[in-house]
C-alpha cells in the first residue's frame, strides 16, 4: 500500500508542469553546453567545469528516466518519444570514457531534440510532419516530373546562348534548382538570357510561379492542416480527461457523504 502511495506521488512529480520546464531548462542549458564546447580556446582554459557539468546534466537526465520507468513501467516504452530519450540517455552512459568518442559526441548533441520530447505543441509539430510524408512524396514526385518538363524546354531553347547553364538536361535541371532555391537566379542566370530572348522571362517566371510558390504551399498547407488535426484531436483528449477527473470527484465526494 505504502509503495503504491509512493509510485502515486512520482507520478504527480513526474507529470508536473515545473518539472517539466526544469528538464525543459536543463537541455537547453545543455545546448549552450555543448555550443560553447566547440570553441577549443573556451574548452581548454575550463576544461574541468565543462566535464563537471555535463556529468550533471547527464545525472539528471538518469533520474528522469529512472522516475517514469518507475511510474509508468512497461507502459512507458509505449510511447516513441519515451524509447528515444531512453536511447539517446543510457546509450551516453553505457559509451562514458569509451573509445567510441564520435558516437558519445553525437548522442550529446541528440541530447538537444529531447526538447521535442519535452514540449507537447513541438511534438504535435513533427507528428504532423512525419504525417505528411505520403502527401510530400507525391508532391515531390510532381516536382520532379515539372523538372523535367521545363529542363527539357530550357535545353532546346537555350542550350547555344547559355551551354553552361542549359547544355544538356542534367545541367539544365542543376540550373532550374539554382532558380527555385532564388539564389542569384536573376543577375546570374535570367538576365543575360533574357537580354538575347526577351520571351524567356515567361519561362522563368512561370516556372518561379508552379515550383517556388503553388508547390511549395502545397507542402505547407498538407503539414499545417495535420497539425490542426492533431491539436483538435489533443483538445478533444484534454476534455475527456477533465471530464473523467470531475466524474471522479463527484464520486470521491459521494463516497465521503456516506
Amino acid at each position: 500500500m505504502e509503495s503504491g502511495e509512493n509510485i502515486i506521488k512520482l507520478q504527480r512529480i513526474v507529470e508536473n508542469k515545473w518539472f517539466t520546464r526544469f528538464i525543459l531548462a536543463v537541455i537547453l542549458f545543455n545546448a549552450v553546453l555543448l555550443g560553447l564546447a566547440t570553441d577549443e580556446r573556451i574548452y581548454s582554459q575550463y576544461e574541468e567545469i565543462f566535464v563537471a557539468l555535463d556529468i550533471i546534466v547527464l545525472v539528471i537526465f538518469t533520474i528522469e528516466i529512472l522516475m517514469k520507468l518507475a511510474v509508468y513501467r512497461f507502459r512507458f516504452f509505449q510511447d516513441g518519444w519515451n524509447i528515444f530519450d531512453f536511447v539517446i540517455v543510457f546509450g551516453t552512459l553505457v559509451l562514458y570514457n569509451s573509445h567510441f568518442i564520435a558516437v558519445l559526441r553525437i548522442l550529446r548533441v541528440l541530447r538537444v531534440l529531447r526538447a521535442i520530447s519535452v514540449v507537447p505543441s513541438l511534438r504535435r509539430l513533427v507528428r504532423a510532419l512525419f504525417m505528411a510524408i505520403p502527401a510530400i512524396g507525391s508532391v515531390t514526385v510532381l516536382m520532379g516530373i515539372i523538372f523535367y518538363i521545363y529542363a527539357i524546354i530550357g535545353t532546346s531553347f537555350f542550350s547555344d546562348l547559355a551551354p553552361e547553364y542549359f547544355g544538356n538536361v542534367g545541367l539544365s535541371t542543376l540550373t532550374l534548382f539554382q532558380v527555385f532555391t532564388l539564389e542569384s537566379w536573376a543577375s546570374g542566370v535570367f538576365r543575360p538570357i533574357f537580354a538575347e530572348v526577351t520571351w524567356s522571362w515567361i519561362y522563368f517566371v512561370s516556372f518561379i510561379t508552379i515550383s517556388a510558390f503553388i508547390i511549395l504551399n502545397l507542402i505547407v498547407g498538407e503539414i499545417v492542416n495535420n497539425a490542426q488535426q492533431i491539436s483538435e484531436h489533443a483538445e478533444e483528449e484534454s476534455k475527456d480527461m477533465e471530464q473523467i477527473k470531475q466524474d471522479l470527484q463527484e464520486l470521491k465526494q459521494m463516497l465521503r457523504d456516506k
